[in-house]
């Protein structure tokens, strides 16, 4: 029975469903009849194939799996506004202030309770994507404060230097200064991509921004829901394309990491 939703794994894990069964296994066990087992497990083929592909049941799973996934990301949000800055934390609030208004004005729509409900969610998941590039963004900037280029690039002049004068040394010095100067030259090529991410950053950042005023702005003046749900799944294309942003971003900050934490001046001079 393929169940790539997870519906059917959903009701057979049931509560109800569960102590029905252990019920009946009980029953059988105490009467030594295996008439009640067989009936029960006859009852539990029906139900199994029946009640998860119910469309109202897939509404009921649906809804508690987005309540669980919203809860568990605000628990993501709480621990990283922690970790913001005061200001960081007014923007964020403010931000959520915009939603709470945007949404009841959704609310006095035509049908507006619906249309609050199915967009609850994807503005969520905005706000989410918003503190997750704050915090990315924190990273980048306590990487390129305590990252100095100028020794990077006087040592790596240096080695050119060498190199190309013919003070390489024997065949295998030689490799190891090369191999250094390919580090040195990522190393710095990081960096930049790093200073250009910023930038990105902080452009998505003020996009998101931007555009949770003009949802708000639209719900005032926007009486027809079919328009609000235009703007909603330009809503959904934002969404899209701000987690590809944090995504990438958190992966390039990772990596940078990875490629060379920064030292204290005086363990990156070189041992002799």
């Amino acid at each position: 029975m393929a169940d790539s939703d997870g519906y059917v794994k959903t009701a057979f894990l049931s509560q109800y469903n569960l102590i029905a069964l252990g019920g009946a296994v009980l029953f059988s066990a105490v009467s030594m009849d295996p008439l009640a087992l067989l009936v029960a497990a006859g009852a539990e083929l029906v139900y199994l194939g029946v009640v998860p592909s119910l469309p109202g049941f897939k509404r009921m799973v649906r809804r508690r799996r987005a309540l669980e996934r919203r809860a568990s990301e605000q628990q993501t949000v709480d621990r990283m506004l922690e970790e913001l800055s005061p200001n960081q934390r007014d923007y964020y609030h403010a931000l959520r202030d915009l939603r709470d208004k945007t949404l009841e004005n959704y609310r006095r729509l035509p049908g507006g309770a619906l249309l609050a409900e199915s967009s609850t969610e994807r503005i969520d998941a905005l706000l989410v994507s918003f503190v997750r590039l704050l915090s990315t963004l924190n990273n980048y900037r306590h990487y390129l404060n305590n990252m100095d280029r100028k020794p990077l690039e006087k040592e790596l002049a240096e080695l050119r230097v060498e190199m190309s004068g013919g003070e390489g040394g024997s065949a295998e010095l030689q490799g190891i200064k090369k191999r250094r100067i390919e580090i040195l030259e990522k190393r710095l090529e990081k960096f930049d991509r790093a200073a250009e991410s910023r930038e990105i950053i902080s452009h998505q950042l003020a996009s998101i921004e931007d555009f949770m005023r003009l949802l708000h702005e639209q719900s005032i003046t926007q009486r027809d829901p079919e328009t609000v749900e235009a703007q909603l799944e330009h809503l959904s294309m934002e969404i899209q394309a701000t987690d590809e942003t944090v995504r990438e971003m958190e992966k390039l900050i990772t990596f940078t990491d990875e490629l060379g934490s920064v030292a204290p001046p005086m363990e990156r001079q070189r041992v002799r």
